[in-house]
């Protein structure tokens, strides 16, 4: 309903006005003046649809802006299907026009090398967050890291997938997640060493503040990948609880931590779990695991070390 419409050719200020329903204009009913081009009826109009085409003939919107796109999302494209506003099928007379548009737009869209490398950086964003399983608000983070770097131009002389991977680790350890290093340098087909180097480079030249990461959740995952019971991996966040305790976990790595942990709770309960399947699921090395192994039987406050046989 509309209210106290304005006129501006006639000034007259009255609520008898005319709306056309096929192209959304008011109408002033004294001059016959246009005072809306378009209204949008979202009472009476309706909302369902039972194909692909009534729902893009009759969307209002297009996709939301997001970080992770070059452009933010807010470039026009003119998308692949050959059909007008109304989603009628274009004759074929104008398509070779309508394939040259496509192409223009396509090129203004990224004819600048920045936005170029934007594009590609987001592109393989899109297939870490597949491989990875990223929620979009990690996504979105990364993307907006990523900006402060192509801004400060910090990819120079460096690899776009080196800090890219450099820069979902970040967002990983800010947010909590389990995802470790070495499960972004898998998905990413990037070295170890590559992305540790750019991890530094990035906190370092952001001044980010990483958190530390939760040797809780290690175990939690090392267990899972071992299939261990949660009476064991109950009984391991105990001793991981009185470790933290002792101030043992600083300085050591958390996944090695975890692992070593969870072979000592496997060896007290009688499972058989090797090293190396506990080295494996936790992505180290199994002298990381023995070295851990030995520092945690030397804490004289813990009481199971009469429960372990001889490793």
């Amino acid at each position: 309903m509309i209210e106290s419409l304005k006129c501006s050719a006639c000034n007259n200020l009255t609520q008898r006005t005319i709306t056309d329903p096929e192209s959304g204009e008011v109408i002033c009913s004294n001059c016959g003046i246009v005072i809306l081009d378009r209204i949008e009826d979202y009472v009476h109009e309706e909302r369902r649809a039972h194909s692909m085409e009534e729902v893009y003939a009759r969307s209002r919107t297009g996709a939301p802006a997001s970080l992770a796109f070059h452009d933010k999302g807010l470039c026009t494209i003119i998308g692949k299907a050959n059909i007008d506003a109304s989603g009628k099928v274009l004759d074929a007379s104008v398509l070779p026009q309508i394939e040259k548009l496509r192409k223009w737009n396509a090129w203004i869209n990224v004819r600048k090398s920045s936005d170029r490398n934007l594009r590609r950086a987001f592109q393989r964003l899109d297939i870490l967050k597949d491989k990875l399983g990223l929620t979009d608000s990690i996504v979105e983070k990364t993307a907006y890291i990523f900006r402060k770097v192509h801004e400060r131009q910090l990819v120079r002389g460096r690899t776009i997938d080196g800090m890219l991977a450099a820069a979902v680790y970040i967002v990983c350890r800010e947010m909590g997640t389990s995802i470790t290093l070495k499960d972004i340098a898998v998905a990413s087909n990037l070295t170890y060493k590559d992305i540790s180097r750019n991890y530094g480079v990035l906190v370092f030249e952001l001044d980010i503040k990483i958190p530390l990461v939760d040797p809780m959740k290690c175990i939690v995952k090392v267990a899972s990948r071992l299939g261990i019971n949660e009476r064991t991996k109950k009984r391991a966040m105990g001793i991981m609880n009185e470790v933290i305790k002792k101030e043992m976990s600083s300085g050591k790595v958390p996944m090695g931590l975890a692992g070593a942990v969870l072979y000592l709770t496997c060896q007290m309960a009688g499972q058989d779990v090797s090293q190396t399947s506990i080295a494996a699921a936790s992505g180290v090395t199994e002298v990381t695991i023995r070295n851990r192994f030995k520092d945690l039987m030397k804490l004289d406050s813990l009481h199971y070390r009469e429960e372990v046989p001889n490793c």
